[in-house]
């Protein structure tokens, strides 16, 4: 299973060979390294009305695979505890395997948070953190698409999904302006729902590390492992933002 793409997904957009999400990735890390000094002779962009369309398409986004993940997890009667993947054409099975591949895309859209943040000189919003995740992220869902569309995977999607409605409802209001800033006091609680998500995602992973579950110990073991490093850098961000600011 570990070895063999799945025959489902593996002729699908952006998934039949790693050079195009490599390509990508490339391209993502050139534009990192390069776009603050060409926007530097440049006046910043407000993109006010752009920001708000792009956040409000990404909740409804997240909404729906969120949705997706939820009902097809309990019409397919998935377990949480250890659930293989269903490699078969039936109408449910290639339901899941979509909705994980809009995952996948869906991590693709993403990095355009981290144009608009150089097109708007928030240089400094730039984190080792923000590209971390933004970048390895489309990796990590290239394999889960192309070799376990589904399964464990699918606990991961919709907890992401979950918090993504949040997070980009969030920076939709953010974009309306500082007149918002009074309704935004959340934001500590934002990221206390991503640290939750993390904590939920480790326990997930590792527990069946520790069972017998047909499900491939690898890609188990190398969630686990990123997910750890993500909540060492939330934690990370959290203490410096909400904890040691207020010293």
């Amino acid at each position: 299973v570990f070895c063999f793409s799945d025959p489902r997904t593996d002729p699908w957009p952006l998934v039949y060979s790693p050079l195009p999400v490599t390509l990508v990735f490339t391209s993502y890390l050139f534009m990192v390294a390069l776009g603050p000094s060409c926007m530097r002779q440049r006046q910043r962009l407000e993109l006010r009305a752009l920001l708000l369309t792009y956040n409000l398409a990404m909740v409804a986004l997240s909404s729906y695979m969120f949705y997706e993940f939820l009902v097809t997890s309990v019409l397919a009667n998935y377990s949480y505890l250890c659930q293989p993947v269903d490699y078969s054409r039936s109408e449910l099975g290639m339901r899941m395997a979509r909705v994980c591949w809009w995952f996948f895309f869906s991590k693709v859209i993403e990095l355009l948070d981290t144009v608009f943040l150089i097109l708007r000189k928030k240089q400094e919003q730039v984190t080792f953190l923000h590209v971390y995740h933004h970048g390895s992220m489309l990796f990590n869902w290239w394999s889960g698409v192309k070799y376990v569309p589904g399964g464990q995977a699918f606990f991961v999607g919709m907890l992401n999904s979950f918090v993504h409605i949040f997070m980009y409802g969030y920076y939709a209001l953010a974009s309306l302006g500082p007149r918002m800033r009074q309704h935004l006091w959340w934001k500590r609680y934002l990221t206390i729902l991503q640290l939750c998500q993390f904590v939920a995602i480790a326990a997930h992973s590792s527990y069946n590390l520790f069972t017998e579950c047909p499900f491939p110990d690898g890609f188990n073991t190398a969630v686990f492992l990123y997910i750890l490093s993500l909540l060492a850098l939330f934690l990370r961000f959290y203490y410096q933002t909400y904890v040691r600011g207020k010293w």
